[in-house]
């Protein structure tokens, strides 16, 4: 009969191991991408087009600008995730490098949460260099660490869902245009609530009158992370 100290062990080893797997499939996408700067430089220009876009066609008063800013910031952010979502798994395909993922001897779940921090990574970059310019294009103070919290959390449940989704369409010829289609209904449950959040941020709200849009940030978050660690193998094996 095996001890409990062995088994304490055993899941100590078993933990780090996935850990470490999961590191390194982040620190793979990280270290590509500093080499190339392919992703991060489309996702920047497209994000920044997007609010320049947005700028000239709002020309509105300052007041009327903070209440459309939370509706601009998360359609910038969706299109540049998207963006990243889709050039972060066809570079996979398109080097070979998605085959060799799938048969490393690690659990596929480490493959999925790897993927899915890098992209959150990413995104997380683009709305860092996001914000203060739109800050200065709008002439609207988005540095807030209540914003920032509403982002992050916003962030996560965008990336736990689109790496799934991109790692479903990958294989698809028309994959440009099906992940968007597949996408955006079903991150509307994050969107929704990002935007509402940020707006009572912005607008300041009562905490009363923003924990409920957290609340369900956060429930979103933990329920599409949740999905996408239990059909990520069943959907990279198709």
């Amino acid at each position: 009969m095996t001890s409990p100290a062995v088994l304490a062990t055993s899941g100590r080893q078993r933990a780090r191991g996935y850990l470490r797997a999961v590191g390194a499939v982040l620190w793979k996408d990280l270290a590509a991408e500093l080499r190339s700067r392919e992703l991060l430089s489309a996702m920047l220009v497209f994000a920044l087009l997007v609010i320049l876009i947005f700028n000239f066609a709002l020309e509105l008063v300052l007041a009327t600008r903070q209440t459309v800013t939370s509706g601009v910031l998360w359609v910038t952010f969706a299109f540049a995730g998207t963006l990243g979502l889709n050039r972060s798994m066809a570079v996979e395909r398109d080097r070979g490098c998605l085959d060799g993922l799938l048969l490393a001897p690690v659990d596929r779940s480490a493959l999925y949460f790897g993927k899915a921090l890098g992209n959150l990574a990413f995104m997380l970059m683009i709305e860092g260099m996001v914000l203060p310019a739109y800050s200065i294009l709008y002439n609207v103070n988005l540095f807030r660490p209540g914003l920032l919290g509403v982002v992050l959390l916003g962030s996560i449940g965008y990336a736990a869902v689109g790496t799934l989704l991109s790692s479903m369409t990958v294989q698809a010829r028309t994959r440009d245009v099906l992940l968007p289609i597949l996408l955006f209904p079903v991150v509307l449950p994050v969107l929704i609530p990002a935007v509402k959040a940020t707006n009572a941020v912005l607008l300041g709200l009562e905490a009363a009158e923003l924990w409920p849009w957290l609340n369900l940030l956060i429930a979103y978050d933990v329920i599409f992370t949740a999905v996408a660690f239990m059909l990520f193998d069943f959907v990279v094996e198709e």
